[in-house]
């Protein structure tokens, strides 16, 4: 994902790739972000399954093993990055807001150790966010 990448950049395959329900609540959110002076940008949405396996590899080379590894990267089958149904925000500010505000557009913080990946569950403008999961390791859809 190149620096700097916007919520907005349609030409770059991490965004363009996204679930477009999911998109579409990340450019509500932002255009509403910015009002505050907060600016969105994309770390990482849409992955190929190859740069997932890669990304999963090297987690294991810095954790030591898959189980570990399992609690920041999953694998290419289980990975909503890969489905184009997750997306990292930053900086820090922007993914606070949204922790504050990202339910009204049915953006989700999914896990209580990535305070930066977002996922749309469409009912939480109405219900509220569901409760986190402490890492992905906890997520049935991971096994």
């Amino acid at each position: 994902m190149p620096d700097g990448t916007s919520v907005f950049d349609d030409d770059v395959p991490g965004v363009a790739h996204l679930d477009p329900d999911l998109l579409s609540a990340l450019r509500r959110a932002a255009g509403d972000a910015a009002v505050d002076g907060v600016t969105f940008v994309v770390d990482s949405g849409w992955r190929s399954r190859d740069y997932q396996e890669r990304l999963l590899q090297e987690a294991v080379a810095k954790y030591g093993s898959e189980e570990e590894a399992s609690r920041w990267v999953a694998t290419p089958d289980t990975s909503a990055h890969v489905s184009g149904d997750a997306v990292d925000i930053g900086p820090a500010g922007a993914a606070r807001w949204l922790s504050e505000h990202g339910a009204a557009y049915g953006l989700c913080q999914i896990y209580k150790n990535e305070s930066w990946h977002y996922e749309l569950r469409a009912d939480a403008a109405a219900a509220g966010c569901p409760a986190m999961y402490d890492d992905p390791t906890r997520d049935p859809r991971m096994r």
